[in-house]
């Protein structure tokens, strides 16, 4: 018998691998009635979020929370859509650059940064669907607005094409200026408006209203440390006011007066440079560092000609808009970063920028400080975003991708693989929303937000001690959460070969996890490394206004029993291994910090940091658990412990039933027939 004649491939014959689907991150549990999860209250593909919204969000009050989880689902769809996903190619193949002079070679005040049009088109959506907004919300009272605002970011992020590090840094700024909205005058006439009009205007989902906000913080002596500062701020005198309102310099560009201090100085690093305001650092001549807030652009006192309905120019002079220019800010540079290209990251000389204080002079730290609790968490819950898309592109690929002859999704050890990283993810997830859960019982009632939710114990009901408790996570959830994600990400382009390793933007770029890993690569270093982070843990430590000088004995180990309790209680078994995992390391938790001095607690920082973190991703796992009673969440957090007490090798044998929870895990399936039948 002739054999068939060999038939070679060409670029358009021959095998072309099927696209992998992402489905819509979340889904609605009303919207339907099937699911292969064996819980129904799970249906989204990214399960962890059913989980967290389960858990903080009242269980009892379905005409509060059922706008959320349509508004969740309507945006992990829109997320996926080609209209939308085509800017995010955009932003990220058309970088910001600079074109520094005008035609004949003067310095360019207008307009000297050129950012993409999909970078704008994602920033305004952010502000439509109320990625920052919805925190700020007054008319919602009966859940946590925090958990509505962070899973808004959760499935939006790895879309947003990094419009997140702008919106991270408006929320901050929005927080920084609702506490001074009451703020009296005093020497600065106009501030009390002026700070009334930016927080209007940094909480609008209207995108001809809102604005997003710079923080700049960084320069050349130092990174987190802001010791070295050498911009100088100093207030003009009533004669240099007066001159400056006859040259026209007394407006920003929405028309609100410009404050009486004059800025100057070089920042090294200032993110979002776009962003039509900042808070920055200065010293004056009182001595230490002050905050201040500064409007990006000001009006020339100029105006443009108006262009009627007709397209012709109006009659008369002064009818157009306003000429606006830089306001005493030079961008001498753009960064070229490993990742972020999408942000419009710069280097400032700041020459005469007008500027308020914020606050007390010479207490700017303590002002920023609120600032950074709200970008770090930021950090630490972007970072898990990104992981998200990571997992989620691998199940999809895991679907569509054949290896000798059978799907990966089939293959036991491939599975075995990804469900050791999914549960690896979901640990990193609560340890970030616990963080966001916090933040929102800082802000509201107890008794409205938390009291009827499945995750209360989660929460205390005391102020002041959930106040201390985020105030000693915050750092390590924001180390251990982004560089968590980095190694899973890592891992998720594995998962793919070769493809993952390709910056892939055909096709939406959905598949573009290169891009995903890169962007997140900052994370551990952005608003502070791993190693500042465990110097903040130490001062937490050191600080005797937190938990009595003792947070770890009166605040931390108080909580983790609480927790350890409530959970017992709710899961009717004994957590015997995992109880004992927990409290063998609270015990080395205490040896570290026990009657230990500044000198020893900073040399043990990272050990104490990595102890806090992996007692608190542990509790939260076993409550998941005992809340719901699911299969896979007591999987999950038997799994996290034996992980995390041994990184080297698993210590279980394989069988069918490990085998089905792999593939329950990672891809939400439970056929282990399939599994069987898998070529090894």
């Amino acid at each position: 018998m002739a054999s068939q004649p060999l038939t070679p491939s060409s670029s358009t014959t021959g095998f072309f691998q099927t696209l992998p689907v992402l489905p819509p991150q979340y889904t609605a549990p009303s919207s339907t009635t099937t699911t292969t999860n064996t819980n129904p209250l799970f249906t989204s593909d990214d399960k962890i979020l059913d989980r967290i919204l389960n858990l903080y969000l009242p269980s009892t009050s379905a005409a509060a929370t059922t706008p959320v989880h349509q508004h969740l689902h309507r945006l992990a769809r829109l997320s996926l859509h080609p209209s939308i996903l085509k800017h995010s190619i955009d932003a990220e193949t058309n970088l910001p650059f600079l074109r520094p002079l005008t035609t004949f070679g003067n310095e360019n005040k207008t307009d000297p940064l050129v950012t993409a049009a999909g970078w704008t088109f994602l920033k305004q959506l952010g502000f439509k669907e109320g990625v920052v907004a919805v925190a700020y919300d007054p008319s919602i009272q009966t859940l946590n607005r925090r958990i509505y605002e962070f899973a808004l970011g959760h499935i939006w992020t790895p879309t947003a094409t990094m419009t997140g590090c702008p919106m991270a840094m408006t929320d901050g700024a929005a927080f920084l200026l609702s506490r001074h909205l009451d703020d009296a005058d005093g020497d600065q006439p106009g501030r009390a408006a002026v700070f009334r009009e930016a927080y209007r205007r940094l909480t609008s989902r209207d995108p001809a209203v809102a604005w997003t906000s710079g923080q700049w913080m960084t320069e050349r002596t130092g990174g987190s440390d802001v010791s070295g500062t050498e911009t100088v701020a100093r207030r003009l005198s009533a004669q240099e006011l007066r001159e400056e309102e006859k040259a026209g310099r007394t407006q920003d560009a929405a028309g609100m007066p410009l404050g009486p201090w004059r800025i100057d100085g070089f920042k090294w690093f200032s993110s979002a440079t776009d962003s039509e305001m900042a808070i920055l650092l200065a010293r004056t001549a009182k001595g230490g560092l002050s905050a201040f807030y500064a409007p990006m652009r000001r009006r020339t006192g100029e105006r443009m000609a108006s262009i009627d309905d007709d397209g012709g120019q109006g009659e008369g002079e002064g009818e157009g808009e306003f000429v606006t220019e830089l306001n005493g800010v030079r961008i001498q540079r753009l960064k070229a970063k490993l990742g972020t290209r999408a942000v419009p990251t710069a280097e400032l000389e700041l020459c005469g920028l007008p500027a308020y204080l914020i606050g007390t002079e010479g207490q700017g730290v303590k002002e920023i400080s609120a600032i950074l609790n709200i970008t770090r968490l930021s950090t630490a819950a972007g970072s898990i975003a990104n992981w998200a898309r990571g997992l989620a592109i691998c199940r999809a690929y895991s679907r569509v991708r054949r290896v000798r002859g059978a799907l990966l999704k089939d293959s036991p050890q491939h599975c075995q693989w990804m469900a050791d990283e999914t549960v690896r993810y979901y640990g990193a997830a609560h340890f970030a929303f616990l963080g966001v859960a916090l933040l929102g019982a800082t802000e509201q009632d107890w008794d409205k937000v938390v009291r009827d939710t499945p995750g209360a114990s989660l929460i205390p009901r005391e102020k002041a001690t959930v106040g201390a408790l985020l105030r000693l996570l915050t750092p390590v959830m924001k180390a251990q959460c982004s560089v968590s994600s980095v190694h899973g990400l890592r891992e998720c382009m594995e998962c793919l070969g070769g493809v993952g390793y390709c910056e892939n933007n055909e096709d939406g770029g959905v598949l573009n996890v290169a891009r995903v890993y890169r962007d997140n690569m900052v994370n551990p270093i952005w608003e502070g490394t791993v190693s500042v982070m465990a110097e903040d843990v130490v001062r937490v430590l050191m600080d005797r206004r937190v938990g009595k000088g003792d947070v770890v004995r009166s605040i931390f180990v108080p909580w983790v029993e609480g927790v350890l309790g409530a959970a017992a209680i709710g899961v009717g078994t004994q957590w015997r291994e995992e109880e004992g995992f927990v409290r063998a390391r609270l015990r080395r938790l205490g040896e570290l910090t026990m009657g230990a001095g500044k000198a020893e607690l900073l040399y043990r920082a990272r050990d104490i940091l990595r102890l806090l973190g992996v007692v608190t991703q542990a509790v939260l796992l076993i409550c998941d658990a005992a809340v719901t009673g699911d299969e896979v969440a007591i999987e999950a957090a038997r799994r996290w412990v034996r992980m995390a007490g041994s990184d080297m090798w698993r210590d279980y044998e394989r069988s069918d039933e490990t085998a089905r929870m792999d593939r329950l895990i990672f891809l939400g399936e439970d056929d282990v027939e399939a599994a069987g039948k898998a070529k090894l």
